[in-house]
């Protein structure tokens, strides 16, 4: 498990509804065989898909056992606690603390307390600038999709190290480097920010701390509370604004920017993303700061955080822990440089051709065709083509394509029925009619109804059949309805009428069993006039022989009446 990516599919789980595509900004899943995967070197890890799966098919990858592995190696491990902790934990800071140590953690610190070293080193570099745009590396999500796909942007990212790994460098010059840092935090990101950052050790969401809190713990009431338990090396301040959508620009302020200086903040991929579209740094005659977070709401909303209160609830809960200092340092006490680069994500380009002959093979012969429905996840029938074209995607994603060989499977089904096959609305009026049908009840009508390219389509039923009474009472009754041998005039009909929606369409399947029953009948005739007559013959004989005609009358009459019952019994069983 742990070496997943850190989102990834339960197989067995998903069931091909595309949600996860049509919430993946950048389109990183690979659907195969009806499953959606990951496709890691795509993936920004944003955990949107993991929010969005109603299946709970997408998971994010478990990485409890490489922070107790840690803690068995006897080093001293600490944590990093993100501070929308506050949000999703009922406890006190000291009760939090003590449940921590209970897991074996040396000690615990405030993720804040990087935060406000980068909003400081943030807020110097704004104000030694004269112009151009600023894009804050705090959420290592943002910093990947910049990155990834829009490269020519990763340039004017902050080089700072996000506020983890600020904290983590703090700790370690604090504690040593042969100390051990797990971070704990709302963020998927941060499991990739582990592997690249090299600063700290572990990255565990808070819905992995509630797993351990239960298999460890158990009961969380029965751990003592220590009151002289305190983060270490000190309590975080206004850094505690970090998780809140708009929180790092507020810090910013409260350390004293120069007025000419613009900050905006900006919450949420695709807003973010529409917003880079539409700017040209290279213009701009100002400073401009982005304070850039993948999830609306902030921190605070992020995927794997997991409560019953309301967001605005969550975000009071945060702001209750903000403690404000009297003096802000005009420079920060540690600075992790960090240089980003980009990785730009090389789409794919197709001549025209094999698109539009891709779009054939979904049934999109023209423009009009192209429904851009988006039921597949994509935003147009052409990016489909595109997914395609990659591998990534297959041609039964087309709602719409899949719905009309539906149809044309079902078409051809009645079409081909030997059984007459109607169905009918509430109104009493056919929405189809297979041609047996028309042949049984249209009569001389029969050539023009199916030169009709409708058919019987919205005929009137009662004007075609005398047994429309039937289908009236399954509209009202909901109930379906068998009847063999339904005499109508002189016609006898095996009737089935069910319903399709309740009280609104209902269908039915109709055999003409007229001739069987003749034939059936002739037969009959033909057996009882043989025996007439081989009675005569052996009344005569029985006459010469001396036999009782009665007994032999009887034993005949028997033979015949018994080769209709058998008949009956043959029709009963078909």
């Amino acid at each position: 498990m742990n070496n997943q990516y850190p989102v990834y599919t339960l197989s067995n789980e998903c069931h091909d509804c595309y949600r996860c595509v049509r919430e993946c900004l950048v389109k990183a899943i690979k659907i195969e065989n009806g499953h959606a995967s990951v496709i890691p070197e795509k993936c920004i890890a944003c955990g949107h898909c993991v929010k969005a799966c109603p299946s709970n098919a997408k998971r994010v990858r478990v990485d409890i056992d490489k922070a107790k592995n840690l803690i068995l190696a006897q080093k001293d491990v600490y944590v990093s606690l993100a501070p929308s902790w506050s949000g999703v934990f009922e406890y006190s800071p000291e009760k939090m603390i003590s449940l921590l140590k209970k897991l074996g953690f040396k000690d615990v610190s405030e993720t804040a307390l990087g935060a406000q070293e980068v909003s400081i080193k943030t807020a110097q570099m704004l104000n030694e600038a004269e112009k151009g745009l600023f894009i804050s590396s705090a959420c290592p999500v943002i910093v990947d999709f910049v990155r990834l796909y829009h490269p020519e942007f990763t340039k004017y990212i902050t080089p700072l190290g996000s506020p983890a790994m600020t904290h983590a460098k703090m700790l370690r010059e604090k504690y040593g480097d042969d100390i051990a840092i797990v971070f704990i935090g709302p963020c998927i990101g941060k499991k990739n920010e582990v592997k690249y950052s090299g600063l700290f050790d572990v990255a565990l969401t808070f819905e992995e701390l509630k797993v351990w809190f239960h298999d460890e713990i158990v009961d969380t009431s029965t751990v003592p509370v220590d009151p002289q338990n305190k983060f270490v090396p000190n309590t975080a301040y206004e850094g505690a604004l970090y998780p809140i959508d708009g929180g790092m620009n507020e810090t910013i302020k409260r350390i004293g920017i120069k007025k000419e200086v613009q900050l905006m903040d900006i919450a949420g991929l695709e807003s973010f993303d529409k917003a880079l579209h539409k700017l040209n740094p290279e213009k701009l005659d100002r400073v401009i700061f982005v304070e850039a977070l993948s999830c609306e709401g902030g921190c605070v909303a992020g995927p794997c955080i997991s409560t019953e209160k309301a967001g605005i609830s969550v975000v009071s809960d945060v702001l209750t822990k903000v403690k404000d200092r009297e003096v802000i340092p005009k420079a920060p006490s540690i600075v992790v440089p960090y240089e980003i680069h980009e990785k730009k994500i090389v789409n794919s380009q197709y001549p025209i051709e094999d698109i539009l002959k891709t779009l054939k093979k979904i049934g999109k012969h023209t423009v009009d065709d192209e429904l851009n429905c988006g039921g597949c996840g994509y935003a147009t029938c052409r990016d489909l083509a595109k997914a395609l074209l990659d591998g990534d995607a297959e041609t039964s994603m087309c709602v719409s394509y899949m719905r009309k060989i539906a149809m044309r499977k079902a078409a051809a089904l009645v079409r081909c029925m030997p059984a007459a096959v109607v169905m009918v609305d509430s109104s009493m009026n056919i929405i189809e009619a297979n041609e047996s049908f028309m042949k049984m009840f249209t009569g001389d009508m029969y050539d023009i109804f199916k030169a009709r390219p409708e058919g019987l389509t919205g005929a009137a039923l009662d004007r075609i059949i005398d047994f429309s009474d039937l289908f009236k009472t399954i509209l009202k009754s909901g109930k379906d309805l068998h009847k063999e041998r339904y005499a109508v005039k002189n016609r006898l009909y095996d009737i089935s009428v069910f319903t399709i929606e309740e009280n609104e369409i209902v269908g039915a399947v109709i055999s003409d069993v007229t001739q069987s029953e003749t034939n059936r009948e002739k037969i009959s005739q033909k057996a009882h006039e043989v025996i007439s007559k081989n009675i005569s013959i052996v009344q005569e004989i029985a006459c010469l022989l001396g036999e009782h005609m009665v007994e032999t009358e009887t034993l005949l009459s028997s033979i015949a009446n018994d080769f209709e019952d058998k008949e009956d019994e043959q029709k009963d069983g078909e």
